[in-house]
């Protein structure tokens, strides 16, 4: 690769292995296993398998070292692990790098799966977890002690897209050799500089904006070839995460296209807030690229000015008009992905976060009224005349 090419070229030829075959696409190698010329050649790889070379499809594959390479490409990290979800990247970059008695800061803003791993999981095995509001910085400099091993946070939160500080977290941290864990999937690889903001470890469902056309499951971890190769790898390797090839081939055939679907996706978001703002039928508009976020200048520096693909509607009426509203969308999907090129409405209450006790999603601003609308590639106009339509009805 190329140190001039622009991230557009490297997002189509990044980490590309050519077979004797000179293909042009990727190939993808459905093998569980590779074949070793001799017994001695078979114990010297076991001993140390060199930059490409594999061992078994648990450990690495060509198609999926192609995936890895290109999306650590797009993020600026050294290294990346892909793994069979989103979830298993959370779990595994989290519990590759604790133990009993490590304390853990996170934010108590997540998706509801990241907050099982933290709460039921982590601390089952002896790991200790404070919670915080992840936009009040005085919380995290409270709550992080000379034991804090790691933090962890959304970039952006989900459901509710609460902005956190991501430079000033990691400054806080860091003064305490704590690892920075941060799942950015809202932020996306796209409109990321998580690291140069001081994290020091990336997450992201793939299955998201990377896939971007709900067709497979993945997720990938990226951060210093140190953390990910000698912390990372030997977790995954031996509990069984890893991606499977043919899933690393779509993720890479999404990498070709990511820049121009997310730009796209984030700039029709923005104009659906501008239509929705001060609509009878809602409480607020929440969307981070709009001036009347309270993040907004926040998100415009940590994203190159813009906002992301994801909306949230706040209904007046609660659950009862939140439900017709999405009853009556023909265009907008309702179902509980995100990052995908069809237009998705999710009600987070019953279903992503269901579990959370009221009070709990009360104190996070999950309302009986809010939807979050991940934006997808329909025209900006259908999707405006589709959501005000519904929220007639909702009304």
């Amino acid at each position: 690769m190329s140190e001039t090419w622009k991230r557009r070229t490297r997002m189509v030829h990044s980490g590309t292995r050519r077979s004797q075959y000179n293909e042009v696409s990727e190939a993808i190698f459905l093998t569980q296993g590779f074949v070793y010329d001799t017994a001695e050649a078979a114990e010297e790889r076991f001993i140390k398998a060199g930059p490409d070379e594999f061992i078994y499809a648990r450990y690495g594959n060509p198609t999926v070292a192609m995936f890895e390479e290109r999306i650590a490409a797009l993020e600026g990290a050294e290294d990346a692990f892909a793994t069979a979800s989103g979830m298993a990247a959370v779990s595994g970059a989290l519990t590759s790098c604790l133990r009993a008695g490590d304390h853990v800061v996170s934010a108590r803003a997540l998706f509801g799966s990241c907050l099982y791993v933290l709460e039921e999981v982590l601390t089952r095995f002896g790991v200790e977890v404070t919670f915080v509001d992840g936009t009040d910085l005085a919380q995290w400099q409270a709550a992080i002690r000379p034991d804090t091993r790691a933090v962890f946070f959304e970039s952006i939160a989900n459901p509710t897209l609460d902005v956190v500080d991501v430079a000033a977290v990691a400054r806080i941290a860091h003064s305490a050799g704590a690892l920075v864990i941060v799942d950015n999937v809202f932020a996306t690889p796209v409109f990321s500089n998580a690291i140069e903001q001081g994290v020091d470890v990336v997450v992201y469902s793939a299955t998201k904006h990377i896939d971007g056309q709900g067709r497979a499951l993945g997720g990938v971890v990226l951060g210093t070839r140190e953390f990910i190769r000698g912390t990372l790898e030997p977790y995954m390797k031996h509990t069984g995460g890893s991606m499977s090839p043919f899933t690393a081939w779509v993720m890479l055939k999404g990498l070709e296209t990511i820049e121009l679907r997310v730009r796209a996706q984030a700039d029709a978001a923005l104009a659906i807030s501008q239509a929705l703002q001060g609509h009878d039928a809602l409480e607020q508009v929440i969307f981070p690229g709009h001036p009347s976020h309270p993040q907004h200048a926040l998100a415009m520096r940590q994203m190159g000015n813009k906002g992301g693909t994801v909306i949230a509607l706040d209904l007046k009426g609660g659950q009862e008009a939140a439900f017709r509203f999405l009853n009556a969308l023909e265009i907008v999907v309702i179902s509980n992905n995100l990052g995908d090129a069809k237009s998705i409405a999710t009600h987070p209450a019953t279903t992503t976060h269901q579990r959370l006790p009221a009070d709990q999603k009360a104190s996070l601003g999950i309302t009986p009224g809010l939807v979050r609308l991940s934006v997808g590639l329909e025209d900006p106009d259908d999707l405006v005349a589709d959501i005000t339509r519904a929220l007639a009805c909702a009304s």
